[in-house]
Protein backbone atom coordinates (compact mmCIF):
# COMPACT_ATOMS: atom_id res chain seq x y z
CA UNK A 1 0.00 0.00 0.00
CA UNK A 2 2.56 2.62 0.71
CA UNK A 3 4.47 1.55 -2.25
CA UNK A 4 1.44 2.28 -4.28
CA UNK A 5 0.89 5.84 -2.85
CA UNK A 6 4.72 6.78 -3.44
CA UNK A 7 4.61 5.91 -6.67
CA UNK A 8 0.95 7.77 -7.37
CA UNK A 9 2.44 10.81 -5.99
CA UNK A 10 5.88 10.26 -8.26
CA UNK A 11 3.35 10.15 -11.30
CA UNK A 12 1.44 13.31 -9.81
CA UNK A 13 4.83 15.01 -9.27
CA UNK A 14 6.25 13.79 -12.91
CA UNK A 15 2.73 15.27 -14.85
CA UNK A 16 3.18 18.46 -13.15
CA UNK A 17 6.32 19.47 -13.83
CA UNK A 18 5.72 18.92 -17.74
CA UNK A 19 2.54 21.04 -16.94
CA UNK A 20 4.33 23.65 -15.93
CA UNK A 21 7.31 23.39 -18.97
CA UNK A 22 7.79 26.60 -20.89
CA UNK A 23 9.77 27.16 -24.01
CA UNK A 24 9.84 31.21 -24.75
CA UNK A 25 11.46 31.74 -28.18
CA UNK A 26 13.24 35.63 -28.25
CA UNK A 27 15.31 37.92 -30.42
CA UNK A 28 18.19 39.49 -28.38
CA UNK A 29 20.50 42.27 -29.02
CA UNK A 30 23.75 40.96 -30.21
CA UNK A 31 26.19 43.86 -28.49
CA UNK A 32 24.51 43.34 -24.99
CA UNK A 33 25.23 39.23 -25.08
CA UNK A 34 28.86 40.50 -26.39
CA UNK A 35 29.62 42.40 -23.79
CA UNK A 36 27.71 40.97 -21.12
CA UNK A 37 30.67 38.88 -19.50
CA UNK A 38 33.22 41.68 -20.03
CA UNK A 39 36.02 40.84 -22.59
CA UNK A 40 35.22 36.78 -22.83
CA UNK A 41 35.36 36.69 -26.61
CA UNK A 42 38.87 37.16 -27.98
CA UNK A 43 39.67 39.76 -30.69
CA UNK A 44 41.94 37.63 -32.66
CA UNK A 45 38.91 35.89 -34.36
CA UNK A 46 36.70 38.84 -36.30
CA UNK A 47 32.68 37.97 -36.16
CA UNK A 48 30.30 39.25 -38.73
CA UNK A 49 26.72 38.82 -38.21
CA UNK A 50 24.02 38.31 -41.18
CA UNK A 51 24.98 40.69 -43.84
CA UNK A 52 27.83 42.99 -41.89
CA UNK A 53 30.06 43.87 -44.63
CA UNK A 54 33.98 42.64 -43.97
CA UNK A 55 37.32 42.88 -46.01
CA UNK A 56 37.39 40.40 -48.81
CA UNK A 57 37.58 36.58 -48.26
CA UNK A 58 41.03 34.84 -49.33
CA UNK A 59 39.98 31.29 -48.02
CA UNK A 60 36.82 29.64 -47.26
CA UNK A 61 37.29 26.62 -44.76
CA UNK A 62 33.54 25.85 -44.70
CA UNK A 63 30.25 26.37 -42.75
CA UNK A 64 30.27 24.86 -39.22
CA UNK A 65 27.41 24.95 -36.63
CA UNK A 66 26.87 25.19 -33.06
CA UNK A 67 24.12 24.19 -30.72
CA UNK A 68 24.87 25.22 -27.16
CA UNK A 69 22.46 24.56 -24.11
CA UNK A 70 23.07 26.56 -20.24
CA UNK A 71 21.40 26.39 -17.19
CA UNK A 72 18.93 29.14 -16.97
CA UNK A 73 17.23 28.15 -13.24
CA UNK A 74 17.53 31.11 -11.53
CA UNK A 75 18.12 33.10 -14.19
CA UNK A 76 16.44 35.63 -16.40
CA UNK A 77 15.74 34.49 -19.89
CA UNK A 78 17.87 37.81 -21.15
CA UNK A 79 20.85 36.62 -18.56
CA UNK A 80 20.49 32.83 -19.56
CA UNK A 81 20.60 33.71 -23.29
CA UNK A 82 23.10 35.94 -23.16
CA UNK A 83 25.52 33.34 -21.48
CA UNK A 84 24.80 30.71 -24.01
CA UNK A 85 25.14 32.88 -26.99
CA UNK A 86 28.75 33.77 -25.56
CA UNK A 87 29.32 30.15 -25.46
CA UNK A 88 28.14 29.13 -28.90
CA UNK A 89 30.26 32.45 -30.33
CA UNK A 90 33.62 31.15 -28.54
CA UNK A 91 32.89 27.57 -29.96
CA UNK A 92 33.19 29.26 -33.54
CA UNK A 93 36.03 31.22 -33.09
CA UNK A 94 37.71 28.34 -31.44
CA UNK A 95 36.56 26.52 -34.44
CA UNK A 96 38.01 28.86 -36.64
CA UNK A 97 41.22 28.69 -34.61
CA UNK A 98 41.19 25.11 -35.55
CA UNK A 99 40.85 25.63 -39.20
CA UNK A 100 43.16 28.62 -39.53
CA UNK A 101 40.66 31.41 -39.86
CA UNK A 102 40.54 34.66 -38.50
CA UNK A 103 37.24 34.96 -39.11
CA UNK A 104 34.00 34.02 -39.01
CA UNK A 105 31.13 35.63 -41.85
CA UNK A 106 27.30 35.29 -42.18
CA UNK A 107 27.06 34.33 -38.67
CA UNK A 108 23.06 33.56 -38.41
CA UNK A 109 20.55 31.89 -35.61
CA UNK A 110 19.67 28.81 -36.24
CA UNK A 111 17.29 27.86 -33.29
CA UNK A 112 15.19 24.81 -33.91
CA UNK A 113 16.90 24.36 -37.74
CA UNK A 114 15.11 27.99 -38.26
CA UNK A 115 17.73 30.12 -40.73
CA UNK A 116 17.23 33.61 -39.32
CA UNK A 117 19.95 36.07 -40.72
CA UNK A 118 20.06 39.48 -38.46
CA UNK A 119 23.16 42.12 -37.99
CA UNK A 120 21.31 43.07 -34.45
CA UNK A 121 19.61 40.50 -32.76
CA UNK A 122 19.94 36.59 -31.98
CA UNK A 123 17.57 33.76 -31.11
CA UNK A 124 17.25 31.86 -28.17
CA UNK A 125 14.73 29.71 -26.83
CA UNK A 126 14.71 29.56 -22.89
CA UNK A 127 12.45 27.21 -20.66
CA UNK A 128 12.44 27.16 -16.71
CA UNK A 129 15.44 24.80 -16.26
CA UNK A 130 17.55 25.25 -19.72
CA UNK A 131 18.78 28.08 -22.49
CA UNK A 132 19.40 27.51 -25.65
CA UNK A 133 21.43 29.25 -28.76
CA UNK A 134 22.51 27.51 -32.40
CA UNK A 135 24.65 29.28 -34.54
CA UNK A 136 26.19 28.78 -38.10
CA UNK A 137 28.69 30.73 -39.86
CA UNK A 138 31.33 30.75 -42.73
CA UNK A 139 34.92 30.17 -40.90
CA UNK A 140 37.15 32.47 -43.47
CA UNK A 141 40.77 33.71 -43.72
CA UNK A 142 39.68 37.87 -44.57
CA UNK A 143 42.28 39.84 -46.08
CA UNK A 144 44.27 42.05 -43.83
Amino acid sequence: MKYRIAFSLLVATLAMSQAHARDSVGNYPIESAMTSEGDTLGGDVALYFGDQSHPKIVKSYGTFATNKKTNAFGKSDEAACQHVFLSAALELQARARKEGGNAVVGIKSNYRNVLRSSTTDFTCGAGAFVAGVALTGEVVTLKH
